[in-house]
């Protein structure tokens, strides 16, 4: 069975149209390339918005659920804020080894990301930075360990 991802850009100024989402594109290629039916990228303004969005997706039974922006230490960026509110079990190390790939790859700012990764139902859910580079960087990291995540979230063995 193909699995399927929906992926979320989240960015105010990308949903008013001033400038084109270049992050999304990328994680859904990706997400394409690995062999998901992918949904998306929906693009939806940083705040609320970002929550209603997560909980669609999760409701639509998608198995992974990328979103890319929102992050960062703007007073506006509430995506980890937002998807502390949908998910149930957080996988605070997945969060973390993105941060770390970034920082170990000549990006020192990638430590400032505040992305969460966790479980709602049966749907991962996982924030990337909103850059095109946090976006390549943060499925280098996620390719290798989706479909044992899925597995695992379908009742699979260790």
């Amino acid at each position: 069975m193909v699995e399927s991802a929906m992926v979320i850009t989240i960015s105010t100024r990308a949903a008013a149209g001033v400038y084109p989402d270049k992050s999304g594109p990328i994680i859904a290629a990706a997400l394409g390339d690995l062999g998901f039916r992918v949904a998306g990228p929906v693009i939806v303004p940083d705040g609320e918005a970002v929550g209603a969005a997560l909980r669609d997706a999760v409701a639509a039974g998608h198995a992974v659920v990328i979103t890319t922006g929102g992050t960062g230490l703007h007073p506006r960026d509430q995506t980890p804020e937002q998807t502390r509110e949908v998910v149930e079990r957080e996988i605070p190390q997945l969060a973390a080894a993105i941060a770390r790939y970034g920082d170990d790859h000549d990006v020192p700012t990638a430590v400032l990301s505040r992305g969460v990764a966790g479980v709602s139902g049966r749907t991962l859910i996982v924030n990337l930075p909103g850059s095109s580079g946090g976006a390549r960087d943060g499925m280098m990291v996620l390719g290798p360990v989706l479909r044992h995540a899925i597995d695992q979230l379908r009742g699979g063995d260790h």
